[in-house]
């Protein structure tokens, strides 16, 4: 059983940063490709980034190329999201997930998830 704890999260001003961590528990930490998803109020949930297990595939959304980072500390059990240039559409809350195989970009093929952390951005 893996349990997730975001944290990181923040209200900061457009154009500003922020990093969000995502802590792990279990002992198989490497063996899981890792994904950030975000939900902001009425939208549904969407892929942000997501990192192979060996870290050395990762994939971001299109609107978040150049401005956010993730990358894997399998040694710490700690996934980052690196967030800068950020603007208010990335207001929402923000949650890493797990899985078991290959990184997908689909939340329904997650089997763990944390429960979230508020990202807001003001304007």
């Amino acid at each position: 059983q893996v349990q997730l704890v975001e944290s990181g999260g923040g209200l900061v001003q457009a154009g500003g940063s922020l990093r969000l961590s995502c802590a792990a528990s279990g002992r198989t930490f490497s063996t899981y490709a890792m994904a950030w998803f975000r939900q902001a109020p009425g939208k549904e949930r969407e892929f942000v980034a997501g990192i192979s297990r060996s870290g050395g595939d990762i994939y971001y959304a299109d609107s978040v190329k150049g401005r956010f980072t993730m990358s894997r500390d399998n040694a710490k059990k700690l996934v980052y999201l690196q967030m800068n240039s950020l603007k208010p559409e990335d207001t929402a809350v923000y949650y890493c997930a797990f899985r078991t195989g290959i990184l997908l970009h689909h939340g329904g093929d997650y089997d763990y998830w944390g429960q979230g952390t508020q990202v807001s951005v003001s304007s």
